[in-house]
């Protein structure tokens, strides 16, 4: 198997003897067998499928359907596609992995199967370095006056702390790195975007690295599909900068976020480089510490760490300053705290050493 189901993280779950004669069944017949082995290397849409296959649109989604009802596999769309992905939770689950490690790849068939899907996927991967190469000048002007990328992600992993997290959450993940950051320490990522574009290229890279314990959803993370109190760690990576009002993200993080969930954002401390409102679509220029603080308070967040990186040396031109804010879900009990306070909890919140 290619490490997409782990026993450590499926949920035990007795099935019925009807719910597995159904799932049986389902995965019964060659095509839906080679679908369920082509989802078993990361989701994929059903144009992908088509393709892969040969056959038709309406055949494709007619077997997915029946893998749907069977618990073996999930469907979300996407505007106008549909995106599958094998379930990874459940005594389905746990069917198709056994047939799965039985399967191998030494059909002709499934060998050829994976071929085409190696080929779709580079053709993706020179798709996604065309993107990136076309606006990478702009991204060149911001990286100019900030510290190195390398130092702001080991940064970010030190500030997070070695624990373990279940589910984590990347709001607005653009090209999916943060899910690839985390990647060996979280049991499921989900990351969600309001650009398509930018879904199709994380989708693209974190199929490259065999991610398949990270998904990703089109949403407005301002008004978030998943459930109250279902992540361990929600991920804002330059993203605030872009709203002119902050709070109903940072209000939809805390909702999802599990009692003593944490919450980590990432972006431009307090500057007046006006270029990037001007040119560059963002709204805000950078925060303070004293700004977070506040609206952690106002949404049931406790501020716990935080720090900054400055460019090293001297320059004529204007510098950006990379802040990173951890913060904890508290209960309801402690909400309601005063302005005052809240401020002071910034300033005395722990500075998390280099």
């Amino acid at each position: 198997m290619n490490g997409h189901f782990d026993a450590a993280v499926m949920i035990e779950q007795r099935l019925s003897l009807a719910e597995t004669v159904a799932a049986l069944k389902a995965v019964g017949e060659e095509t839906r067998l080679r679908l369920v082995h082509l989802l078993s290397h990361g989701e994929l849409n059903v144009k992908d499928l088509t393709a892969i296959l040969g056959q038709s649109q309406p055949r494709i989604s007619r077997h997915l359907k029946l893998l749907d009802e069977a618990g073996l596999v999930r469907r979300h769309r996407e505007g106008n596609w549909v995106y599958c992905r094998l379930a990874d939770r459940g005594g389905a689950a746990a069917i198709t992995g056994v047939i799965l490690d039985q399967v191998g790849c030494d059909g002709q068939v499934l060998a050829s199967d994976i071929s085409r899907l190696q080929t779709l996927k580079r053709g993706q991967a020179a798709a996604a370095k065309r993107f990136f190469d076309d606006i990478a000048g702009e991204w060149d002007r911001v990286r100019g006056l900030q510290v190195g990328e390398g130092e702001v992600e080991g940064a970010i992993v030190a500030i997070a702390g070695e624990q373990r997290f279940g589910t984590m959450i990347d709001l607005g993940t653009g090209t999916g790195r943060m899910l690839e950051l985390f990647a060996d320490r979280i049991g499921h990522g989900i990351g969600i975007d309001i650009s398509h574009t930018m879904l199709s290229h994380a989708r693209t890279r974190l199929s490259m690295a065999g991610l398949g314990h990270c998904e990703l959803r089109h949403g407005d993370i301002t008004s978030l599909a998943q459930n109250e109190n279902s992540a361990d760690l929600v991920v804002l990576h330059q993203v605030l900068h872009y709203f002119d009002d902050p709070l109903p993200v940072l209000r939809e993080a805390a909702r999802v976020l599990k009692p003593d969930g944490e919450l980590l954002i990432v972006d431009f401390a307090s500057h007046s480089v006006g270029f990037l409102r001007d040119e560059l679509a963002h709204r805000r220029l950078g925060f303070s510490s004293a700004q977070i603080a506040g609206w952690f308070g106002e949404v049931g967040l406790s501020l716990v760490g935080s720090r900054d990186l400055k460019p090293a040396g001297n320059s004529a031109r204007p510098r950006l300053t990379v802040s990173i804010w951890l913060s904890s879900k508290v209960s309801s009990g402690n909400l309601g705290t005063g302005t005052d306070e809240r401020e002071n909890a910034g300033r005395d919140a722990r500075e998390i050493a280099a």
